[in-house]
């Protein structure tokens, strides 16, 4: 109420020392109809025509006889057109400056997108930001698995709370896990079907190049996957089975993390204080409740995953230089030799072939000789 009030005080004196009728685009609004219906846009003009409203030298104004005559106004004195902009300018730049300090400051906070379109890289987790995404916070004590006591550092109004010191520890392990798996080539599969997790599960599965799911796990999709496949429409396909799994929500997906178990396939997955650890073979403590926590584990996995795809691109481009190099040299040294045997075959000098005389003269003709002989021998001519 108290900024409302003084942004009208600032405006009714900026109003005062340049009234509306200083504007002529914003007074046609306040005037007659027979007035406004002068207005035909030559105002716009710049500059505009002689003889017609808004003119310089001339103020527009209603008509003839009403009581809003140009003549009544203390702003009637005629200026040129450039000195009305340069007037409303600085009138302009002058209420900015005085109403700038007003209103509040929005300190850097959270944004849920950032999380998502850009998230922290491995090396940059830290016990603050997993405090800050609530990885902390657990279940009630009465739904307390007892098989991540572990991972508990005490209880709180009746709240398990997380020990951050293990997230982070398990949070990196997976990282590594997951950044190895892409520098190897390996399919990974992002898993999250809770509302929300759609977007972030997608943008990870992008980086990392593999696949995600966020709808219903279709069961049997890996331990029956060639029956599926018979039964769909489409055409005939192999299965593709993942080389790593990374389940942000285990206690819906359970009859996904089974089937891996049975194929040995591993799998990584958020283990909050109400599930089973062993579920997954390389659990990360945290809260799977919160979305904020859950698109920051799962944007780090991501991360690593980009990070170990873009090293493995950069090996097979430096490989593929390196092969092409070789093989370009193996040619020239294989033409080489074959010019060597044409010149011993016609009896020409061997210093005319290009490239045999870049050893040293007594190397070079010892060389020389060498050759000669074996190819004698071979054709069976003497020495």
């Amino acid at each position: 109420m108290i900024i409302r009030q003084a942004l009208s005080r600032k405006s009714q004196l900026f109003l005062g020392s340049s009234p509306l009728r200083a504007i002529p685009s914003i007074r046609c609004f306040f005037c007659t109809t027979s007035a406004a219906q002068q207005y035909d846009g030559s105002y716009y003009q710049y500059p505009p025509p002689q003889g017609q409203v808004g003119a310089p030298g001339s103020e527009p104004g209603p008509s003839p006889g009403s009581s809003h005559s140009p003549s009544s106004s203390p702003d009637s004195s005629p200026l040129s057109y450039a000195e009305q902009i340069r007037r409303d300018w600085k009138q302009y730049h002058q209420f900015q400056n005085t109403t700038a300090d007003l209103g509040t400051r929005i300190d850097p906070h959270y944004q849920p997108s950032r999380l998502v379109r850009s998230p922290p890289r491995p090396r940059d987790i830290t016990l603050e930001l997993l405090l800050a995404s609530q990885a902390h916070l657990g279940h009630a004590t009465s739904l307390w698995n007892p098989a991540n006591q572990r991972y508990i550092l005490g209880v709180r109004q009746g709240i398990h709370i997380i020990s951050l010191e293990a997230t982070a520890a398990h949070l990196r392990r997976a990282a590594k896990i997951v950044e190895g798996v892409s520098e190897k080539g390996g399919l990974i599969l992002f898993v999250g079907t809770r509302p929300g997790q759609e977007q972030v599960v997608v943008n990870a599965s992008g980086r990392a190049g593999g696949c995600h799911l966020f709808e219903r796990w279709t069961p049997g999709a890996i331990t029956n996957a060639k029956q599926i496949l018979e039964q769909t429409p489409h055409e005939a396909r192999k299965a593709v089975k993942p080389d790593l799994v990374v389940c942000l929500n285990p206690l819906e997906n359970y009859v996904l993390l089974h089937e891996c178990g049975l194929y040995a396939i591993p799998t990584i997955g958020i283990i909050d204080t109400d599930a089973d650890p062993t579920w997954v073979t390389y659990p990360i403590p945290a809260n799977d409740d919160s979305l904020r926590a859950v698109q920051l584990i799962c944007g780090i996995l991501g991360r690593a995953a980009e990070e170990g795809r873009t090293r493995r691109i950069r090996r097979a481009v430096r490989e593929s230089a390196e092969r092409e190099a070789r093989e370009a040299a193996e040619a020239a040294a294989e033409a080489r030799v074959q010019a060597v045997k044409e010149a011993m075959a016609g009896d020409m000098d061997l210093d005319l072939v290009e490239g045999w005389g870049d050893d040293g003269e007594g190397e070079n003709r010892s060389r020389r000789e060498r050759v000669r002989s074996k190819l004698r021998a071979r054709e069976g001519r003497p020495k």
